[in-house]
C-alpha cells in the first residue's frame, strides 16, 4: 500500500482516525507513507499507527522542513516518509533526493519466505518542476537498484505529484525510455487493473482537492521491478481510502494497494 497523508493539515487529530480505520480496513502487509509527521522529542505519527496496528516501522524525516513548517506555523513538527510492516525491519538506509528536501527511505522487510526490499518516497510538487523531478529520479532509481538486490524484486512506493505520462514517471520505469540504470525495469502496478477506473490518486470528489482547482491526477504509484520468475509481479491492484469514515476525509490523496504474488 502506499498512501500520502497529507501531514497536519486540515483537522488531522480527527483525520488520524480516519487514517487508521482505513488501514484496519485494507491489513496491507506494508505500507509506504508520505507527509509523515513527528513532533520533535514528542509522539511519531508512524509510531503511533504502528503501535495501533501492531506493525513495525521506520521513519526518513526531511533534511530541510522549514517550508512545510511555516505553512502551519510551527517548527517543532518534522515532516517526511514511513514504512509499516506486519513483519520485522531489519535494515534501514536513506538516500536524500535534493529538491525540497526530499527523500527515500529503504527497508528490509523480513518476510516469511525472505526479504523484501521495500522503498518510499515523495518527489517535489511544483507543477511546474518536471526537471527538478527528472533530477530526483535519477538520484532515486540508482539508491533503489543498489539497495534492491536479491531474490524477491524491489517495490518503490510513492508520490511522485507526477502523472504517468510525464517525463519523470517514463524515467522511473524504464521501459518507456532508456533505464537509468541499464537493465532495470519497474513497472507501475496500476497496468494491471481491469481499466474501469482511471484511478485518480487525486481527485475532485474528494473536498480537501476540491478548492484547489486543478483537475483529476493519478500521482501515487506502486512500482516493482518487473523479472521473468514471476514473484513480486502484481495480481490486483486498487484504490483506497476514497469516501469519509464517519464523516472525515482521511487524506487530500486516496491509496493505492497491490497484492504481490
Amino acid at each position: 500500500m502506499s498512501w500520502n497523508v497529507w501531514w497536519r493539515f486540515g483537522d488531522w487529530r480527527a483525520r488520524h482516525g480516519a487514517i487508521l480505520a482505513t488501514l484496519r480496513a485494507e491489513r496491507p502487509d506494508v505500507c509506504g507513507l508520505q507527509e509523515v509527521w513527528a513532533v520533535r522529542d514528542g509522539e511519531h505519527q508512524a509510531e503511533l499507527l504502528g503501535r495501533e496496528l501492531g506493525m513495525h516501522w521506520a521513519y526518513s524525516p526531511s533534511p530541510r522542513p522549514g517550508r512545510w513548517q511555516s505553512r502551519i506555523g510551527d517548527p517543532g513538527i518534522d515532516f517526511g516518509n514511513a514504512i509499516l510492516s506486519r513483519w520485522p525491519i531489519g535494515a534501514t538506509t536513506i538516500g536524500d533526493l535534493g529538491g525540497e528536501g526530499r527523500t527515500v527511505l529503504h527497508a528490509r522487510v523480513d518476510a516469511p519466505d525472505g526479504p523484501i526490499p521495500v522503498f518510499t518516497t515523495h518527489l517535489d510538487s511544483s507543477p511546474a518542476d518536471s526537471a527538478g523531478r527528472c533530477a530526483q529520479v535519477e538520484r532515486l532509481l540508482p539508491f533503489v537498484a543498489a539497495h534492491g538486490a536479491g531474490d524477491h524484486p524491489p517495490v518503490l512506493t510513492g508520490d511522485f505529484n507526477a502523472e504517468p505520462d510525464s517525463d519523470e514517471v517514463r524515467r522511473a520505469g524504464g521501459h518507456l525510455t532508456a533505464p537509468i540504470v541499464p537493465g532495470f525495469v519497474l513497472v507501475d502496478a496500476w497496468r494491471y487493473h481491469d481499466g474501469t477506473e482511471p484511478g485518480w490518486t487525486w481527485d475532485r470528489r474528494n473536498p480537501h482537492v476540491a478548492g484547489h482547482g486543478t483537475p483529476n491526477a493519478r500521482i501515487d504509484y506502486i512500482m516493482v521491478e518487473l523479472r521473468g520468475s514471476g514473484r513480486g509481479c502484481v495480481d490486483r491492484v486498487h484504490l483506497a481510502g476514497t469516501g469519509p469514515h464517519q464523516g472525515v476525509w482521511p487524506s487530500d490523496h486516496f491509496a493505492v494497494v497491490a497484492d504481490l504474488r
